[in-house]
Parts: structure tokens; sequence; C-alpha cells
């Protein structure tokens, strides 16, 4: 382990097994990662896919961080997920429950149109299992205008808070209500396309989704 993993802050909270770093990744989709071009650091969101110790991104072939992304810079890539607001019976002492990702490492653009749809698929997969066997592929013009990375994770740290607040212990005795609100990010009911030939039935996968 390398000191740029390595949880400073709180470190009981860190963790390094592949198995719950590919857990937390696996659980969202939306990424932030961070770059710099000429001394400016930049940090954009992105959604992602993975499959074993690669992520997947994709963007427009003019989007300045997937040009800069696939010359092989070293890379950040970040995920986050919210479970709860942790609060205390003292300001100070107020968090968050949350299960975050910190990734290292470059990027490789992927050429043959045959793997650029590979990888795509798995990007659309990751978001919603089904959707990409059900659309339109891609056409030819569609894949140029699309570059498509292949980020190889060179190192990655998990970071995890759980449980209640942990308040000074004179203010336990203090009337405030303390505890933690659950936070979750579900999915609405489908809102069809005004455009839909009649008919259309609702997909399954659209059916199950949490």
């Amino acid at each position: 382990m390398s000191e740029r993993i390595e949880i400073r802050r709180l470190p009981k909270r860190g963790q390094y097994d592949e198995a719950t770093i590919h857990a937390i990744l696996d659980a969202y989709y939306l990424a932030h990662v961070g770059f710099v071009v000429d001394g400016q650091p930049f940090v954009i969101p992105t959604l992602y896919g993975r499959k074993g110790g690669t992520l997947y991104l994709h963007g427009s072939a003019a989007s300045r961080m997937m040009r800069h992304l696939e010359t092989g810079v070293p890379a950040c890539v970040t995920v986050t997920l919210v479970d709860g607001l942790v609060l205390a019976r003292s300001a100070f002492h107020h968090s968050m429950n949350y299960r975050s990702v910190v990734a290292f490492g470059t990027a490789r653009k992927i050429e043959r149109d045959e793997a650029k749809n590979g990888a795509l698929k798995i990007i659309s997969d990751h978001l919603l299992a089904g959707r990409w066997d059900e659309v339109r592929p891609p056409a030819p013009l569609e894949l140029k205008a699309t570059t498509v990375l292949e980020f190889t994770i060179e190192e990655a740290s998990a970071k995890v808070r759980t449980g209640p607040p942990g308040d000074d212990e004179e203010d336990y005795a203090l009337p405030v209500w303390a505890g933690v609100l659950p936070v979750a990010m579900k999915a609405g009911e489908p809102v069809p396309d005004e455009r839909l030939i009649p008919g259309t039935l609702l997909p399954e996968y659209l059916k199950n989704r949490d």
C-alpha cells in the first residue's frame, strides 16, 4: 500500500480489500474524475461501468477530459454513496454514514469498434441491465463521435462510516434528539415518452428497478 491511498484521517474507517472496493463501485454509477491540465485541476462527473479491475468511461470525442485522459496522464476517480445523516447532540459531532472509493490509475483509449461497443455495453448494463440488448446499437458515425476509455485501477482505497453518533460523554445528558436519518437513492415510477408507439410495454427491467 502506497502513501497516496493510505487513509490518514480516521484510519480505522479505511478498507483496502478488493471485495469492499468493488462492492462500493458496483452500488453506484456516478463517478467524479480528477485530472490536471496545464497546472489547472479539474473534477468532472461522469457515468462508468466496471469489469474486474477496470473502469470504463465514455464521452464526446471533443471532450477535454476524454482527450486529456487518453494520453495516459495520472487520474483519480472517486465514488461516494451517502447512507445516512448522523445527528449528534452537539454541532461538532454531526457526521454522515457513507461508503466511498478513491482510485488512482491511467486510462487508455479503446480504438476498435467491436471493443468500444463491448465497453459501452458494460457501462449500460451497470446503469440498467438489459437495456443495451433492447435498443438500437450505436451507428458507425455515433461510435466515431464517442471516445471510450478503459481506466485501469492501479491502487484504490475505501472509506466507510456506519453507526450512531459519538457524542462527548457529558452531552448524553442533553435533552436533544440524536440518531441517524437514513438516506437512500430510489428510482421512481417510469414516465413514458409522449411519442411511444401505442401498445409499447414497460420492460421487465424497469418494473423491477429499485
